[in-house]
């Protein structure tokens, strides 16, 4: 009764989530739901200590659908991949509930180190198409992460990253990615900056303007 509760609950989140799904029949022919079927037995293996099998189950899982989730890594509820090619779970990630990934997605170390040593990604989080997220640190609950941006570092929560390597951009309006999966309407840092330095030159160009025509003025 569990596995079939468990494939229940992995069809809902596809359905959910994917607007191009029109029946749970299509369910199982998505590499995402073959690959958290297979990370839910091999996750088990892995706890009993049978660290053999469970990498063989992980492996095999990842040739057959391109997604390939460390059988030692910890992942919550409603957790869901789209297209899903490409993506790489490393052994000591930690994620949370309702997280969507896209295809291409990293989450992984930065080195050889031993321990913590891969990200935790908080509730609510969605992670863009190419996006890594390197590195032993947080990304905070109801964030996104930009189409290919590079994580280094600590994200707090209800924020948006983007850019390589990753600029946070705090957002007033927290929208929970479960409900808004958008992954092109986000801050442009680069473009902001640049606009506010136009806005800047052209206050100055007015007041030298200004300045000239008062030293004109005084010399007539």
């Amino acid at each position: 009764m569990g596995f079939i509760k468990k494939v229940k609950e992995e069809i809902a989140i596809i359905k959910e989530r994917d607007p191009a799904i029109h029946s749970n029949m299509e369910v199982f022919l998505y590499p995402s739901f073959k690959a958290m079927l297979s990370y839910r037995f091999a996750h088990k293996l892995y706890l009993k200590g049978h660290y053999f099998w469970a990498r063989y189950f992980s492996q095999k899982s990842a040739r057959r659908t391109g997604i390939e989730i460390h059988p030692g890594a910890q992942i919550g509820k409603g957790f869901f991949i789209d297209h899903g090619n490409g993506v790489i779970i490393g052994e000591t990630t930690i994620i949370g509930d309702n997280v969507t990934l896209y295809q291409g997605v990293t989450l992984g170390g930065t080195g050889k180190e031993h321990g913590k040593r891969h990200p935790t990604i908080g509730d609510n989080v969605m992670i863009s198409a190419g996006a890594k997220v390197l590195g032993s640190f947080t990304v905070g609950d109801n964030s996104k992460i930009g189409a290919g941006s590079v994580v280094l570092e600590e994200v707090p929560p209800n924020s948006t990253v983007v850019g390589v390597p990753g600029r946070v951009v705090k957002r007033d309006n927290v929208l929970l990615p479960r409900e808004e999966l958008n992954q092109t309407d986000l801050p442009d840092p680069v473009r902001e900056d640049i606009t506010n330095l136009q806005k800047e030159n052209s206050e100055l160009v007015n007041r030298v303007l200004a300045l000239e025509e008062i030293i004109l003025k005084n010399k007539q």
